[in-house]
């Protein structure tokens, strides 16, 4: 089978095109830039301080840099600029779109920045998340509901706010361990890149998932347990919004409750423990958002005895294998799905494998 023939096997849109090199390119520079931006970052964080310290709370047991959220913000970004000047004539029909969820994307990175280096009170981060989840409105990305009532438009944006602020802190609520968030966020950016390249209306979508997916392996490389970096609130932050906002690029329609179904799948596993902390705490009497707790179910698998490897790899698998369930619901084919495995396991197998080597040598 030729090229093309492969290609259009995988419901690549317009294979004969040269865009899927575009997304490749895309990916590769984000990998790229991330991962070698980050020593550097690395380096500046521990010189003028922005690290987390160990207290009973976290998992680290020294002074952990916590800037890597800008990292991933760089590779994501120059990967973005590239792709502009590589496919100027495709790309300014959806730049508005990505320019909107960069923008948003933008103003969280600076928030969770700055609350990571000296602290924000709660209800600051939550308007904030508002306010950029009414931006993508502004700009036409949305959940539209068709329940054929007269406030259908009322619904679709007061969905679209709580789908965008829950996935942005179903992440961050994620980032309490080496590997973890950053793992989730790498597999379902692949999966929903396998999605969305299946179709050219969600060209945006698709290369913000390029770039995102290649960030999140970047960064991998160095969070991998024993971490150098992690990506703190601002990086969390970061993948929670651009995920939550390319899960909905396109034709997404609401007529019943089901119809989220499909997007929910893809990041079910952060969905359902943001969910259970909630009510936990909440049955406690605590404030969910500002009271912080070994409550989440990587805590209950390190209870277990499973070691903080053990644990991330045991989660990735169970993420896996909720998107790979999503790209069935919503239609993919078996030579998509299993493609999009083989290649979530070789990447993150190589990954894990690079940073095991670089530990056994003391790098």
């Amino acid at each position: 089978m030729d090229l093309y023939g492969a290609l259009q096997s995988l419901g690549i849109a317009n294979p004969g095109g040269s865009g899927w090199l575009a997304v490749v390119f895309t990916f590769l520079l984000a990998w790229g830039v991330t991962y070698r931006f980050i020593p550097a970052v690395r380096s500046f964080a521990l010189r003028v301080g922005w690290a987390d310290q160990p207290n009973a709370r976290r998992l680290n047991r020294e002074p952990l840099p916590n800037a890597g959220g800008l990292a991933i913000y760089a590779g994501v970004v120059a990967a973005l600029i590239l792709a502009t000047f590589l496919r100027p004539i495709i790309l300014q029909d959806v730049l508005a779109e990505v320019l909107t969820i960069l923008l948003g994307g933008s103003i969280l990175v600076l928030v969770g920045f700055i609350d990571d280096q000296y602290g924000l009170p709660p209800y600051l981060r939550l308007l904030t998340q508002i306010l950029t989840a009414l931006l993508l409105i502004a700009n036409g990305t949305h959940i539209q509901v068709t329940l054929g009532t007269p406030i259908d438009p009322l619904l679709s944006n007061l969905i679209t706010v709580v789908w965008v602020v829950g996935i942005t802190n179903a992440i961050n609520l994620m980032d309490g361990m080496d590997g973890l968030a950053g793992g989730i966020s790498f597999i379902t950016a692949m999966s929903l890149l396998a999605v969305s390249a299946q179709f050219e209306t969600r060209a945006a979508a698709t290369l913000l998932l390029a770039a995102l997916g290649g960030a999140a392996l970047g960064f991998l490389r160095h969070n991998f347990h024993p971490s150098h970096i992690i990506m703190g609130d601002a990086g969390a932050y970061f993948f929670g919004y651009v995920l939550a906002a390319t899960s909905i690029i396109g034709n997404l329609k609401v007529n019943t409750i089901f119809a989220l179904v499909p997007p929910a799948l893809f990041l079910l596993l952060p969905v359902l423990d943001t969910t259970q902390v909630f009510v936990r705490r909440l049955m406690a009497g605590k404030n969910p958002l500002s009271t912080p707790g070994k409550d989440h179910l990587h805590h209950r698998l390190l209870a277990l005895g499973l070691s903080q490897r053990h644990t991330a790899l045991t989660l990735w698998i169970v993420t896996l294998v909720c998107n790979l369930l999503a790209m069935r619901v919503q239609g993919m084919n078996s030579a998509v799905i299993l493609t999009t495995a083989f290649s979530i396991v070789l990447l993150l197998g190589f990954t894990v494998w690079q940073r095991l080597r670089a530990v056994l040598k003391g790098a």
